[in-house]
């Protein structure tokens, strides 16, 4: 089903309605350019049977373009007014759609529970100040999220996807790789946005994967922040803490098959899981 997509002119028109300023502290920086919105829709593989989970709809231009390929759009939204606007917004342009769309008022870094069917894709804009632990965050609460797309800063995106080795490679990168398979599938300019950011954006596609199994996904986030929070540091030096002393982490490292002397930015996240297991004495993961 073909709507109409919102342009520059509707953007600044709803806006004006609303009474809003966008503000930098909730990261307002809305799509106005409908190319780009079809192209999100496209690349996130949204199809008929998914329920898809949208952050930050704002004031509807990505919600619109879901709301024909998907069965459901769940919609959080920080922002009361915007909140409150977007069915009318909706019953606008696509009232044949009106009744896809559920909208959950709430800090998208707090929501634990949805209404209705589990999400299966998530799909958003999302705040520069906020993206990595907002995907995270969704993605541990809701184990039924099986693929999506994000659009983030461009230095975000590089962070999400780099592979071990890189300087770009830190704990986002391996954090994201516990959850699922990254891939950067684009950049996005500046002038899709009103008001313009200051930075460019990217746009990462993931799909879930299964997670090493065997320890406690917090067990392995604990070692993955104790590496990189001294990166510059070996791995029997910065997770000398975490082990209780020098000589604790190299005895770990080593039965987790791992050498002392790298830094925690060469290691991918089944070497992470390793040591994290060994720590607890179990066998390693080989």
């Amino acid at each position: 089903m073909a709507i109409r997509l919102l342009g520059p002119a509707d953007i600044r028109t709803l806006a004006a309605d609303l009474g809003l300023r966008p503000t930098k502290t909730l990261g307002q920086n809305f799509v106005i350019d409908a190319n780009t919105v079809r192209r999100i829709v496209r690349d996130a593989d949204v199809e008929a049977g998914d329920v898809v989970l949208e952050v930050g709809p704002g004031l509807g231009s990505l919600t619109l373009g879901l709301l024909p390929a998907a069965s459901r759009v769940v919609a959080v939204e920080v922002d009361e007014v915007l909140a409150r606007r977007l069915p009318a917004t909706v019953a606008e342009h696509a009232p044949d759609l009106a009744d896809r769309l559920e909208i959950v008022r709430a800090d998208a870094l707090r929501v634990t529970e949805l209404p209705g069917p589990p999400p299966t894709a998530l799909v958003a804009n999302l705040p520069y100040n906020v993206a990595v632990p907002v995907v995270l965050h969704l993605l541990s609460t809701f184990p039924s999220l099986r693929h999506g797309l994000v659009m983030v800063q461009a230095e975000v995106a590089d962070r999400l996807t780099a592979g071990p080795g890189g300087k770009v490679y830190g704990v986002p990168s391996v954090k994201m790789a516990w959850y699922a398979q990254t891939r950067r599938v684009g950049n996005v300019g500046r002038a899709v946005f009103w008001p313009a950011p200051n930075v460019d954006s990217g746009l990462v596609s993931f799909t879930r994967r299964d997670s090493p199994s065997g320890v406690p996904r917090t067990e392995v986030f604990a070692v993955i922040d104790a590496a990189f929070a001294q990166r510059r540091k070996t791995l029997r030096a910065a997770l000398s803490g975490w082990a209780g002393s020098p000589a604790a982490a190299e005895e770990t490292l080593r039965a987790a098959d791992v050498d002392p002397s790298a830094r925690g930015e060469s290691l991918d996240v089944a070497a992470f899981t390793r040591i994290a297991r060994q720590r607890h004495g179990s066998p390693s993961i080989r």
